[in-house]
C-alpha cells in the first residue's frame, strides 16, 4: 500500500484549471520560434537544478548550474558541490530527452537507471541501489530524527507498486499524478541518499509523460528551493514522523498545486520579460553596430550571468581571437564590465545591461497566491500534529 490520491475540492479544480490556462498560454507562445526561447529554456533548466540541489546543501550560482547543462567547468562551485550538480543534470537531462520517446518505459530499472546517473560520481552512497537498512531524516539545527523511512524489506514491492501506478491509465490530472509520485518515493526513502532530489525529478518525469507541454518550463523545482522551509513543513505534517501510507495527503495536493501556480506566474513573467530585453538588445546592437551574434551573450548577462569567453566560443561556434575582440568591445562601450585578470577574466552586466535590468524588474507586482491561507494552514497543522 502507497499513499492514495486524493479527490481534489473545488477549490483545487478551479487552481488546476487556471494553471493549465497559463501552461496553454505559454505554450502558444512557444509555438511560433522566439529568438530567445532557447535562452529562457536553459536559464529555465538551471533554475530548476540549482533549486532541487539547494534544498539538499548543494548551493550553486545558477551560471555555474548553466555549466552543468553546457558541459562546462564552474566559475565558483567547489569539486564535490560540482560533481552534485552534474549527476543531478545528467539524471534530470534524461528524464527530458525522454519525453517524446514512444518506447520508453517506466519501471524500477528507470528509476535506478536515474539513481546512478545522479550518484554515480560516489559509489559511497550506493548508486542505483536500494538501501538495506533502516534510514532516517534527522533535523540539521537539531540532529533530531523527524523522520523514518519504509522497512528496508518492503521497498522493492512498495517501488515496484509506485512505478506501476504511475504507468496505470487514468483520469487523474497529471498535476495531481506527478505529485503523488513525489510523495511517495520521498516518504518511501528507497535509496541511502540522493531521495528528495529523485523524487523531484520523478516528478517532472511524470509531467513529461504525461503530456504537459514543455516540461522544463513546468518544473516546480526552482520554486521548491526558494520555500525549502513550507517544502519541509508539509512533509513533516504528512508524513508525521514515519511511513504511514494511509494518512492524508490532501495538504500535500494543495501546496504542490499552489507551486505550479505560482512558478507559472513566474514563467509568463519571464517570457514577457524576455521579450522586452531582447527588443531592446537590438536597438543597442543596432546603435554600436555589433554582431546579431553577441544578443544571447548579451542576454544572459541582463539576468545575472557570468560570461565567459570559452562558453562564447563554443556557443558561438567563433575563433578565440573573434570572441576576445566582441567581448572587449562589449565592455569598450558599457554593455559588459571586466572582472578578473585575463587568465581568469569572466564579465557581468555593464551599466547600461543594469538599467535595462532594472526598467523590466522595478515594475513587478506581487504574485497571486491562490491559497492564501495555505501557509497559515501548514503552521497551525505542525503545531497539532506536534511535527
Amino acid at each position: 500500500m502507497i499513499y492514495a490520491t486524493p479527490d481534489p475540492d473545488l477549490e483545487d479544480d478551479a487552481v488546476l484549471e487556471e494553471i493549465h490556462g497559463m501552461r496553454v498560454d505559454l505554450a502558444d507562445v512557444l509555438r511560433t520560434p522566439k529568438r530567445w526561447a532557447g535562452a529562457l529554456r536553459r536559464s529555465t533548466l538551471a533554475r530548476a537544478i540549482r533549486g532541487s540541489n539547494s534544498i539538499e546543501g548543494y548551493n550553486v550560482d545558477v551560471d555555474d548550474a548553466a555549466a552543468a547543462i553546457d558541459d562546462e567547468a564552474p566559475l565558483s562551485a567547489d569539486e564535490q558541490t560540482f560533481a552534485e550538480i552534474r549527476g543531478y543534470r545528467q539524471a534530470l537531462g534524461y528524464v527530458l530527452a525522454m519525453t517524446s520517446d514512444p518506447d520508453f518505459a517506466l519501471d524500477v530499472s528507470t528509476l535506478r537507471s536515474m539513481h546512478f546517473m545522479m550518484l554515480g560520481h560516489d559509489l559511497g552512497k550506493s548508486p542505483g541501489r536500494y538501501r538495506t537498512g533502516p534510514i532516517y531524516v534527522h533535523d540539521d539545527e537539531t540532529g533530531q530524527i523527524v523522520y523514518e523511512g519504509a522497512d528496508a524489506t518492503d521497498v522493492p514491492r512498495l517501488m515496484t507498486e509506485l512505478t506501476a501506478e504511475i504507468r496505470a491509465e487514468t483520469a487523474v490530472d497529471p498535476l495531481v499524478r506527478g505529485a503523488m509520485a513525489h510523495l511517495n518515493l520521498v516518504m518511501i526513502h528507497p535509496f541511502r541518499d540522493g531521495n528528495g532530489r529523485m523524487a523531484r525529478a520523478l516528478q517532472t518525469l511524470v509531467l513529461s509523460r504525461c503530456g504537459v507541454a514543455e516540461p522544463t518550463f513546468s518544473s516546480i523545482e526552482e520554486w521548491l528551493g526558494h520555500n525549502t522551509d513550507d517544502y519541509y513543513r508539509v512533509l513533516a505534517v504528512t508524513g508525521g514522523g514515519r511511513w504511514r501510507p494511509e494518512g492524508d495527503a490532501g495538504l500535500w495536493l494543495k501546496f504542490n498545486l499552489r507551486a505550479h501556480h505560482m512558478q507559472a506566474q513566474t514563467t509568463s513573467r519571464r517570457f514577457r520579460e524576455a521579450a522586452e530585453i531582447w527588443a531592446a538588445l537590438d536597438e543597442v546592437i543596432g546603435e554600436h553596430g555589433l554582431p546579431e551574434r553577441v544578443t544571447d551573450e548579451l542576454y544572459d548577462a541582463a539576468i545575472g550571468f557570468r560570461i565567459r569567453r570559452a562558453s562564447y566560443v563554443k556557443r558561438a561556434g567563433i575563433e578565440q581571437r573573434t570572441a576576445t575582440r566582441d567581448l572587449g568591445r562589449l565592455a569598450d562601450v558599457g554593455l559588459l564590465r571586466r572582472v578578473g585578470e585575463t587568465s581568469g577574466r569572466h564579465y557581468v552586466a555593464g551599466p547600461v545591461l543594469e538599467r535595462m535590468r532594472s526598467e523590466r524588474v522595478s515594475p513587478r507586482r506581487p504574485l497571486d497566491d491562490p491559497y492564501p491561507a495555505l501557509r497559515t494552514e501548514l503552521l497551525a497543522a505542525r503545531t497539532v500534529s506536534g511535527a
